[in-house]
């Protein structure tokens, strides 16, 4: 199906063209002389008035608070197919910014390494979600592999542009070296950018060398409104056996820059750290849980210091999503093994010795059927992810969930199809969006 064209129908200009061309019955009339010597009080003849002026053109204001109401970003892309000013428009990213501030951004469904599994009825985004998939290239393809036997695998997504990772091993002077490429693509228009790799210089200025590293992991940063659509940053974590490196890239500056480093003694985590759980971001901060551990990690963005918050008893081993509760405060989902349900918990400063305490504030349920499989992602969008599994075997699908932050509504997205255990929520369109490639909806 083609893309759909506005057409704007003026109805006064419509209706009074039909008084003008309505035929009318024709009657023989002879005015009387009385009638005559008073010619000057007979009314003039519909034809004889003035011609209706046309409504005046609206102004440029008033087409952008008429879009900014048009709450489904597949309407507003239909919108701008119909003349170059609106184009022009909608495609102004102060536009885009106040429009996404106002509607919620649409979950389309979920990315991993096997692909995108797209919302399904009776989701909302259900319809529109099919389109993106027939669409968009969820393989990364488009995108050139560092070597033929390596692929890229997403680790984040922002605005519809999804960055991707791969991970290699190379041997150099007899010691194995650890690679991390990055790339930032756009699924719908296939555009990509190649991040550089680190420099071997820039590692040495923190101590770091790739033989060392022991472990690394990426995400966006968030904007926070105030970038251009098309610009992002990335932030990238390295470890070691001894010590923490964080790293910044801008789309602008086109480099990496150091953010922070330190070692685990100085943070008390004296044990060797294996790994990081999946990056959260709330008030401007990064958390990660350290695996195998009861410690939060903290990245302060606006002094760049890490410190670590105790977790609840018993989180060794279990899955927290970080959020923003209101008021600068954080709370956290957490999820002990498979269970049928989620606990909540906010967390709270001791007067002012900096000390923090956890407290419990409520269980969520699951779906009756369902237990889930240890397996919470989040937040976005004003979500957090969960899957769930039947709790009798063979009987329905596994399926992913949203959690609605502030009601703690639960609603089901889609059927998990792929076996991989993380996958990522895909939320809007890229900034390159082009209306042109959604067709079908």
């Amino acid at each position: 199906m083609g893309t759909l064209k506005f057409k704007w129908f003026r109805l006064p200009q419509i209706f009074h063209s039909l008084q003008l061309h309505t035929p009318r019955p024709s009657i023989p009339f002879t005015p009387s002389p009385a009638m005559a010597s008073r010619s000057g009080r007979i009314l003039p003849c519909l034809e004889a008035t003035e011609p209706e002026r046309p409504p005046p053109a609206l102004t440029s204001d008033l087409h952008e608070e008429i879009f900014l109401r048009v709450a489904s970003p597949s309407d507003l892309a239909r919108a701008s197919t119909a003349c170059v000013s609106f184009r022009r428009l909608i495609g102004d990213p102060p536009f885009l910014r106040r429009h996404r501030s106002i509607h919620p951004p649409l979950l389309l469904g979920f990315i991993s390494s096997a692909g995108f599994q797209p919302a399904e009825a009776p989701h909302p985004s259900a319809a529109v979600a099919r389109a993106v998939a027939r669409a968009a290239d969820f393989s990364f393809d488009f995108v050139p592999r560092p070597t033929s036997s390596n692929h890229w695998h997403p680790c984040d997504t922002r605005g519809g542009l999804v960055l991707v990772d791969c991970r290699r091993f190379t041997e150099a002077e007899g010691k194995e070296r650890l690679s991390l490429d990055l790339a930032v693509c756009d699924p719908l228009s296939r555009r990509y950018l190649l991040l550089p790799p680190m420099a071997d210089d820039l590692l040495a200025s923190v101590e770091l060398q790739n033989q060392d590293m022991f472990n690394s992991g990426a995400s966006f940063v968030p904007s926070g409104g105030m970038e251009d659509e098309t610009s992002f940053s990335v932030m990238c974590w390295m470890h070691s056996e001894t010590k923490l490196v964080v790293f910044f890239f801008s789309s602008g500056s086109d480099h990496w820059t150091v953010g922070t480093s330190t070692t685990w003694d100085d943070l008390g985590l004296h044990e060797q750290v294996d790994s990081l759980g999946s990056c959260q971001c709330a008030y401007g901060c990064f958390y990660w849980k350290v695996d195998y551990t009861n410690r939060l990690l903290k990245l302060d963005m606006g002094t760049m210091e890490l410190c670590t918050y105790e977790l609840p008893p018993d989180h060794d081993d279990g899955d927290v999503v970080i959020v923003e509760a209101g008021e600068g405060q954080i709370a956290m989902f957490s999820q002990l093994g498979a269970g049928t349900s989620l606990e909540y918990y906010n967390l709270l400063q001791n007067g002012t010795d900096k000390s923090h305490e956890w407290h419990m504030k409520s269980t969520i349920p699951l779906p009756a059927q369902y237990t889930s499989e240890c397996y919470i992602r989040g937040p976005a969008g004003g979500y957090i992810f969960l899957a769930g599994t039947p709790k009798e075997q063979d009987v329905g699908d596994q399926v992913f969930f949203s959690l609605e932050i502030e009601s703690f509504k639960i609603e089901m997205v889609s059927r998990k199809t792929f076996p991989f255990r993380y996958a990522l929520p895909y939320f809007g369109f890229p900034p390159s969006m082009s209306p042109g490639r959604i067709q079908g909806y």
